[in-house]
């Protein structure tokens, strides 16, 4: 099978340097081998997900000179796939039961003397299992209620393992399923407003679009062994993995959607080429 990357950005807002570093990297790294670059579109959160944002990113994309197979995926088309596998969780393997703690219930909990010092993991605060104890497991599919996976069940093999060709390890990267119980937990697989959640559809979509390298920034590091425990259980193919550094500002801290000083649209209007942002990003 041929290399084939993707570039998954939200329509929450512009693009910005960082994410111009992560598409051209992956466009790049796929047509030096003579393979395929595909766009997702993550809009699976329809509340914060706007049309113009996602018409901003084609048209700042293809200024960067990139193509892509088109279609691009939308997650929003792809709501019966996160059903389906949502329900193979719930109904053949019984590993996914309803939460409805908020997140102040869960720090409320996490801050009790007795349970000692909170554990973050890269879901946020590991959940304490305050639903999981407390529910009894019903027949029917539930709806609107979040869902999480019974990770001390979920949790199949005393080992696993991906192979990273970025940062901030490079090789096989190997994780126990302890290391994952204690330090991750039982994560969201579906939220309360939308089917779904970011962990399950990356790992469908990208089995969806066959991406054999998973091109990202390095703060999604620790969420791949996630990833690799849902693939693992959905049967899925797990790609290799290249993590690379973060674009941050002049004080340290990497960009996010509301840096619109570093958009492209904002170099766009001052005069800046393509060539200029790969400068700018070190490409």
């Amino acid at each position: 099978m041929s290399l084939r990357t993707r570039f998954a950005p939200s329509p929450t807002g512009p693009l910005h340097l960082g994410h111009a570093y992560s598409a051209m990297l992956a466009h790049d790294m796929a047509r030096a081998e003579n393979g395929d670059f595909l766009l997702r579109i993550e809009d699976i959160d329809q509340t914060r997900a706007r049309a113009e944002w996602e018409e901003m990113i084609y048209d700042d994309l293809h200024w960067l000179g990139l193509s892509w197979e088109e279609p691009a995926m939308r997650q929003s088309d792809r709501a019966v796939a996160y059903r389906d596998a949502l329900q193979t969780l719930w109904h053949e393997k019984s590993l996914l039961y309803p939460c409805t703690c908020t997140r102040r219930d869960i720090e409320a909990a996490m801050s009790a003397p007795q349970d000692g010092t909170p554990v973050h993991g890269p879901d946020g605060l590991v959940y304490p299992g305050t639903c999981r104890e407390k529910t009894n497991r019903l027949k029917k599919f539930p709806k609107n209620t979040a869902l999480r996976l019974d990770m001390s069940s979920a949790l199949s093999k005393p080992e696993y393992s991906f192979t990273e060709t970025g940062t901030p390890a490079q090789g096989i990267v190997r994780f126990t399923a302890r290391e994952v119980f204690q330090g991750i937990g039982d994560i969201v697989l579906s939220r309360k407003d939308y089917l779904g959640s970011y962990h399950l559809s990356v790992v469908l979509d990208d089995a969806a679009q066959g991406i054999t390298h998973v091109v990202r920034g390095e703060d999604l590091f620790e969420a791949t062994k996630i990833h690799v425990v849902l693939q693992v259980l959905l049967g899925l193919p797990t790609p290799i993995y290249h993590h690379h550094k973060l674009i941050r500002d002049d004080d340290g801290k990497r960009l996010a959607k509301r840096d619109d000083a570093r958009a492209i649209q904002k170099y766009r209007a001052d005069g800046a080429t393509p060539a200029d942002i790969r400068r700018m990003v070190g490409l």
